[in-house]
């Protein structure tokens, strides 16, 4: 569809028919601001712990960190057990990562971004000493759900055990006492209520992969229109804004259509301070004419991988396609 479309004719030809009604104009747009105009998503760049995305296996776990422990055994030379008050003497480290659901809906709500604490869990390895015949690094929980690594990315320094979120201790139901932060990789991998990893010799399968869900949860590129909500009325200049994420490799631009993909123009990305969070971008949108604008956003990841248009289900290794959103505009009246 292309811009200028009077309103009345892009609801009909979209199928709606509320607004196809006969009627005068100024009826039909009171209709649309009542029953479908949205309001924009205000996204603070650190999500509040309180506010931070939950999914959970077999619900919040209650853990006695008096008597808990976290056990690294299996394909090692050298088994650890660790107090809750070892770990905390060890040399912290803190990282900004971005976390998202494998079942989050295009431009859902299930992705959030913290600053979290905790001891890398590369160190805690090197220390048990890995045999030449491990594989996989299982990470079992608390609420008997668990999910694996390769041990090579288990090696690598960003995996994170965090014990802190936001400069706060970790809240019970984002995994206390200790999670695990994987930048990259989809929530299965990021193993809440820790308690056990367990170095494997084989390809090991967890909770989800049993089930034939994806084992390597690579997060795919995404972004999302966050302002102004769909189907606005918008008077002049305005300031479209969002997010975009691309997973361990960062987002080298974002874009946004007006006209059903056939241009794209690109849109200002707001400098970031991990390569592992998400990113936020702005752009300054004045139409140049009244009518129905479909605007889509996407994004590219800094290997040069766009977003692909093409619509995917969550199953069986997370959800694709494009943002968009229909705004109609305005011309301004001179006073």
């Amino acid at each position: 569809m292309s811009p200028g479309i009077d309103r009345r004719g892009f609801i009909k030809s979209a199928g709606i028919g509320l607004l196809a009604l006969p009627g005068p104009a100024q009826a039909a747009n009171l209709l649309m601001k009542r029953f479908l105009a949205l309001p924009a998503r205000h996204t603070p760049f650190i999500t509040p712990n309180e506010q931070f995305y939950n999914v959970q296996y077999a619900g919040h776990q209650k853990v006695d960190v008096a008597t808990w422990t976290l056990e690294i055994t299996g394909r090692v030379r050298r088994p650890l057990r660790l107090r809750y008050e070892d770990l905390l003497k060890r040399p912290a480290v803190e990282r900004m990562v971005t976390l998202t659901c494998i079942d989050n809906v295009v431009a859902g709500e299930l992705i959030s971004n913290a600053v979290w604490k905790g001891v890398n869990l590369n160190d805690l390895l090197e220390e048990a000493q890995p045999l030449p015949s491990a594989v996989d690094v299982a990470m079992h929980g608390a609420d008997a759900y668990s999910d694996g690594i390769p041990l090579d990315r288990a090696l690598h320094y960003d995996v994170l055990l965090a014990y802190q979120m936001n400069g706060e201790t970790l809240p019970q139901r984002n995994g206390f006492p200790l999670r695990a932060v994987v930048p990259g990789l989809y929530g299965i991998k990021n193993v809440k209520w820790l308690q056990k990893i367990e170095v494997v010799a084989y390809d090991y399968q967890g909770y989800w992969q049993q089930k034939g869900w994806t084992d390597d949860a690579a997060i795919k590129v995404t972004s999302r229109i966050d302002a102004p909500g769909p189907y606005n009325t918008l008077k002049g200049e305005t300031v479209l804004k969002g997010i975009a994420f691309g997973g361990y490799n960062g987002i080298r631009a974002v874009e946004l259509s007006f006209d059903g993909g056939r241009r794209w123009t690109p849109a200002r990305i707001e400098p970031a301070p991990s390569r592992y969070s998400w990113v936020k971008w702005n752009y300054a949108w004045k139409p140049s004419a009244e009518g129905a604008y479909p605007v889509a956003v996407r994004a590219t990841n800094k290997l040069g991988e766009s977003q692909t248009d093409f619509v995917a289900r969550a199953f069986p290794d997370g959800t694709s396609g494009l943002h968009s959103i229909v705004a109609f505009a305005e011309m301004a009246t001179q006073p």
